[in-house]
Order: structure tokens, then C-alpha cells, then sequence
């Protein structure tokens, strides 16, 4: 891990060697990566970059990884689409809105791009199990990368998960265990089992280090947009760490030189059954306030936010806003999404969109900024959040007459 330094405390700056450790042992704060950005900077040029796999491995320099020489557990993640969405533009009063697709990834959630950088360093470190506490997206990715990398594997999710993501990640033949009580429950518990029996947790001891794959959204945007930053990012928020990360991505580049100086605007978008930290951006309120999660946006529900306050602050300070979406409203983003540009989002896109809407429609996002709307997870992994209710859906006889009396029917 050639151009990491070590782990520091966000609140108290206290340093520690590269270890799986997560906590603060003088004031309990969250650790972060460090890294030695001069001697980053010397030694990897953009150019090296645009000559990387398409992957988000491009940017494996930048991430806290093993030495170069060490192969990696690769599923092909990353350098996912970066779409021009100009019909759904259109329908927000948005000139110049791109989405950025991340429900093509291989396990169909941007899941892959944090677990990818956790897996590895679990082998780094020796560890022969790799688990996690999940609302199911990262069930999927980390039992699909253990099950690459030979990896015994132990999954941890709330009990009322969407059966479609119960299969996405027992199919890799993992050990699925539900939990009665909800997220946060789950996260507890883990956070026991990972003391108690000494695995690797991606989401819990590898926090540090897991978190750092998401600046790789950050990274692949700027370069998708000709190596610039967006004006305005509207990204879903569950944990707080997937936002506050691509916030600092675009800093990194800029700290690089690779992009030019400048400001990117950050939004937040949760479900209004579970908005601690939208809900504390309206209300003007300084600290984030847990909340017990009721919505369909499972993989948001996430009522005591890990990064939560500092993705408060990020959107606070990067002059960004917040919304929340009803559960009616986000239905009708996944319906948005899919009728105007052709993708079919989870739940948690469905957010992402109707917040975005409410953003629009606020004054909260100039028409003529630069914006990028962040799309999380696949549509197949949420179907029964979209009923067929109001959908053009029509039985007929197998014959021609028949149709021929339907279009009739229609024109009349």
C-alpha cells in the first residue's frame, strides 16, 4: 500500500498503523485513510490513468489497496455510463442533467465499487471470512466477491428484506443469516460478531478502507465529463458515506491537479420514512437525530447514519440542499426514470429522482448547472415496489381480428 500513510480519527486526529480497525480508541471517532498526495502526485499522472482498464480499477493508485504487484479480486467493476439525460431534463426544467448508471455494475448496485476495495484488503490482511451487516444491495457484492475470492462468507440483513435481494445474494452460495429487528439492529449485532470471531466485516472493521471505493463515482464522473467537475450532484443518502465520499473524490482531483479548481454543489436526497439527515438539513438543525425506518426504500433505511452528520455538513458547506420523497413519490421517480430515459432504478434511484424533482422545483438547482443525478441499484432488485397499476398492460385473443378491434377501440 505504497502511498498510504495510515489511519487517522476524523475528530481528534490521532494516528494509527493499517490495521482492520475502525474506532478511535481515545475519543471513538471514525478513522479515515491517509494518504501521501505529494508523493501520489510525482509518481501517477492522469495519462496513466486514461491508459488503466475500463474499470474503476483505473484509479487503483488512488485507492487503499495492496502494492501494484498484487493481483486483485477483480469482478470488472466501475467506468459504468455516464448518460446525457436530456428527456428527463425535459420533465425537471434541467438543461444540461446526465445520470450516472451505476445499476450495471456485476452485482447490480454500486455496492461493487466499495466491496472491491474492501475484499482485497481483507486478503492483505489474512482474513479468511468476509462478512457484512446489510439492507441487501451489499449482501449481493460481498458475497459474489468472496465467492471469487475463495472466501468463506457470512451475511447479515434485517428480516423483512426484499425476497429479490435475498436470492441476488444467497445465489453465490453464502450463509445468509436475518436478523429480527432492522438495520441498525443488524449493524450492532455485527459489530459483536466482528470482535467476537475475528472476520473480516466490509461495512464495520474495513470501514476505512471500504468507503474509499466510492470516490471512484467521483473520479469516473470527471473523467466521463472530459476530466471537469460537475456543477451539482444529487446523491442518495443511507449511511452518509457514499456522498460525502464522491464530495471529497472531486477535492482529490482537484488537490491533483487533474481537474480544474472549482466547486461542486452536493444534494442529498432520503426517503421520507427514513431522512435523519434531510430532515436535519430542513429543520436548520446542527446534529442528526435517529429515526426508526418505514419506507419501501429498504436500502435506505438506515435510521442512525453512520456519516450522517458529515454529510450534513458536506452538503451544508458545499452549498448543497436536502430533500425527502414519499414513498407515492418515489414509485413515480422509478416510473420517471424508466418512461424518459429507459432505465429501471431500484427504490433508492426512485428517491434520487423524485428528490431531484423537489430540488428543481424548489429553486434549489439552477437550470443551467451541470448536474448529475447518482443511480445505485437495479430495478430487478425492487420489483414489487412497481405494481402494473396505470401501466398500458392488455389481454386480447391470439388473432388479428382481435387486435385489429383493440387499436380500433383505442383510435375511437
Amino acid at each position: 500500500m505504497s502511498f498510504l500513510q495510515g489511519l487517522r480519527c476524523r475528530i481528534c486526529h490521532a494516528e494509527y498503523p493499517l490495521s482492520a480497525n475502525h474506532v478511535c480508541s481515545a475519543c471513538l471517532g471514525p478513522l479515515e485513510v491517509v494518504y501521501d498526495w505529494d508523493r501520489l502526485a510525482r509518481s501517477v499522472s492522469r495519462q496513466a490513468v486514461e491508459h488503466g482498464p475500463y474499470s474503476m480499477w483505473r484509479y487503483r493508485d488512488l485507492l487503499p489497496l495492496p502494492d501494484g504487484d498484487v493481483p486483485l479480486i477483480d469482478l470488472g467493476t466501475g467506468f459504468t455510463p455516464l448518460l446525457r439525460a436530456d428527456n428527463l431534463g425535459k420533465a425537471l426544467g434541467l438543461r444540461h442533467l446526465y445520470i450516472k448508471n451505476d445499476a450495471v455494475n456485476p452485482t447490480y448496485s454500486f455496492k461493487d465499487r466499495v466491496v472491491g476495495v474492501a475484499v482485497n484488503v481483507a486478503r492483505s490482511f489474512g482474513f479468511k471470512t468476509l462478512a457484512c451487516a446489510s439492507t441487501g444491495n451489499l449482501a449481493a457484492s460481498v458475497a459474489a466477491h468472496a465467492a471469487k475470492a475463495g472466501m468463506d462468507c457470512y451475511v447479515f440483513i434485517p428480516w423483512d428484506l426484499e425476497p429479490a435481494k435475498i436470492v441476488n445474494a444467497a445465489v453465490y452460495g453464502c450463509n445468509v443469516v436475518k436478523l429480527r429487528g432492522d438495520y441498525d439492529h443488524v449493524n450492532r449485532v455485527c459489530s459483536e460478531i466482528a470482535d467476537n470471531f475475528g472476520w473480516a466485516f466490509a461495512n464495520i472493521n474495513l470501514r476505512p478502507f471500504y468507503a474509499e471505493g466510492s470516490k471512484t463515482l467521483a473520479y469516473e464522473t470527471a473523467e466521463q465529463l472530459g476530466w471537469r467537475a460537475p456543477d451539482h450532484i444529487v446523491s442518495p443518502i443511507a449511511g452518509g458515506s457514499v456522498l460525502t465520499k464522491m464530495a471529497r473524490g472531486f477535492e482529490d482531483l482537484r488537490q491533483l491537479g487533474w481537474i480544474p479548481a472549482g466547486h461542486t454543489r452536493v444534494s442529498g436526497a432520503q426517503a421520507a420514512g427514513c431522512a435523519p439527515v434531510s430532515s436535519a438539513f430542513l429543520e436548520g438543525r446542527e446534529h442528526v437525530t435517529p429515526v426508526r425506518p418505514n419506507t419501501i426504500a429498504k436500502s435506505l433505511a438506515i435510521g442512525n447514519p453512520a456519516d450522517g452528520e458529515v454529510a450534513l455538513r458536506t452538503i451544508r458547506t458545499s452549498g448543497g440542499a436536502a430533500e425527502m420523497a414519499t414513498d407515492d413519490e418515489i414509485v413515480a421517480g422509478i416510473r420517471l426514470l424508466a418512461s424518459t430515459e429507459g432505465i429501471f432504478t431500484e427504490t433508492a434511484g426512485g428517491v434520487t429522482v423524485a428528490c431531484a424533482q423537489r430540488l428543481a422545483e424548489g429553486g434549489k438547482i439552477d437550470p443551467d448547472e451541470t448536474v448529475v443525478l447518482y443511480i445505485t441499484g437495479n430495478g430487478l432488485k425492487t420489483p414489487d415496489a412497481v405494481t402494473t397499476a396505470g401501466l398500458s398492460i392488455r389481454e386480447i385473443p391470439a388473432d388479428i381480428e382481435a387486435f385489429e378491434a383493440m387499436m380500433s377501440s383505442a383510435v375511437a
